[in-house]
């Protein structure tokens, strides 16, 4: 994996993170690199969904295409906002 894969994961990982954050309701107060890894983590779980439910190849993980990467970023958006619902404000 060189350089040119590492700025196109990230650049990538800003788009869909800016798009499912743009999608999902409520704020989300969080900056560049933050956004950037929810996109990469959201194609991740895109990734395992379309794995989960269409079956694949003999690998357990494969990143997954623009559609199922903002699915994958709104499920992490929701799981961090159903896990900090409960903690108290400051």
């Amino acid at each position: 994996m060189g350089i040119g894969d590492l700025i196109g994961w990230a650049f990538f990982g800003l788009l869909v993170g800016l798009i499912a954050r743009f999608l999902w309701p409520g704020r989300q107060p969080a900056g560049c690199l933050p956004t950037m890894v929810l996109g990469i983590t959201g194609s991740v779980v895109g990734g395992l969904i379309s794995y989960a439910l269409m079956g694949g190849d003999d690998r357990p993980y494969h990143p997954a295409g623009w559609l199922m990467s903002i699915l994958g970023a709104i499920v992490v958006l929701w799981g961090c906002g159903a896990l900090l619902s409960g903690r108290p404000k400051p």
